[in-house]
């Protein structure tokens, strides 16, 4: 199944009066990037939910938010440093007299100091809490992949009307290049005074231009290597998976066919349809830009 790089995807989980969310965003970007942000104290679990996230996501920049809710009472403890007090206390007394200021230095005086009091949050049991956070991760991405596929399909079917526009193009330059030869001949037939004898055509001499002619405008080669292309573009498109690199590379060798073909055609038709191609071809590429 054929996968938009756009998306957006959502999990909760929760476990010892904690909630887990985790937020999932996903952009067009030519390889694989997570980044994600988390509570400090969650940190060290980063690596296991980056995998769980590339496991299911093959191209395109993800960034992840998880965010941590407390659902119950929150228990933390308070440490003295007393020797930090201590040295406040005599730094105080030792700037009392130094300057000749009287009077007692409070309690209240010393609390509110930098360090003294050290609130410090109880450690978190990582192992107790991933179950949570895993079930979180694999919600968001199970969500994201599910928006992604829905768009996918959306972009397949552009791209596969895409594919018959230019199959029909393909078809019709083809179809052309024989008619092309014989205008050639017609013109020859008509302009080239040059190539008369005694009032009659040197027709010998006339084949031989028509037939060089010929082969440096056959296209033939290039139309059926067009055509494989487009062939090979509709079997990604159906079997899925991630292609978007592929069609990437077959759209740049489409591109190097239809630039061959205009070289070779010298006939305002068959430059026309070539023109058609290529704008159809641009549409296609940026199409593809989006595409897992």
């Amino acid at each position: 199944m054929i996968k938009s790089m756009t998306g957006y995807g959502r999990g909760e989980g929760s476990t010892c009066n904690k909630k887990f969310t985790l937020e999932l965003r996903a952009v067009n970007h030519r390889y694989n990037e997570v980044v994600l942000r988390l509570p400090r104290s969650l940190v060290p679990l980063e690596d296991r939910i980056r995998r769980i996230i590339s496991a299911r996501v093959a191209r395109g920049r993800i960034d992840g938010y998880l965010s941590l809710e407390e659902c119950g009472e929150k228990t933390a403890s308070v440490k003295v440093d007393k020797a930090l007090a201590s040295a406040y206390y005599k730094a105080m007394k030792e700037l009392q007299e130094s300057v000749g200021i009287e009077g007692k230095i409070k309690l209240k005086q010393l609390v509110t100091l930098p360090g003294v009091l050290i609130v410090e949050e109880p450690a978190e049991d990582l192992d107790l809490l991933w179950p949570a956070i895993q079930e979180a991760a694999e919600g968001a991405v199970a969500s994201l992949v599910q928006m992604r596929a829905f768009e996918g399909e959306e972009l397949a079917k552009d791209l596969l009307n895409r594919v018959e526009h230019l199959a029909r193009l393909n078809n019709t330059i083809r179809d052309r290049s024989p008619v092309v030869v014989e205008d050639y001949r017609e013109r020859l037939q008509n302009r080239l005074s040059d190539f008369l004898k005694d009032g009659s055509l040197d027709m010998e001499r006339l084949t031989g231009e028509v037939v060089l002619f010929a082969e440096r405008s056959n296209i033939t080669e290039e139309t059926v290597r067009l055509e494989s292309h487009l062939n090979q573009v509709r079997n990604c498109l159906l079997t899925g998976e991630s292609v978007g690199r592929k069609l990437d590379f077959l759209i740049q060798e489409m591109n190097r066919e239809i630039n061959t073909i205009a070289s070779k055609a010298s006939d305002l038709e068959i430059s026309r349809l070539v023109v058609e191609v290529k704008s159809e071809l641009e549409k296609l590429r940026e199409q593809v830009q989006n595409i897992e």
